[in-house]
């Protein structure tokens, strides 16, 4: 996928242990920078801050 920015790199260093757990898993799933974006976004609408 390439660099990622800044604000996603906080949002993914932000995230639970079973978050990035199930981030290791979907991330083979994802086809584009997008995937990532969308994950995270339902991520934060599960679990918000």
């Amino acid at each position: 996928m390439g660099d990622i920015s800044s604000n996603l790199e906080t949002q993914i260093n932000n995230l639970f242990l079973t978050q990035i757990e199930s981030l290791a898993e979907a991330i083979f799933d994802f086809e584009s920078l997008g995937d990532l974006i969308n994950w995270l976004n339902f991520q934060s609408q599960e679990n918000p801050s």
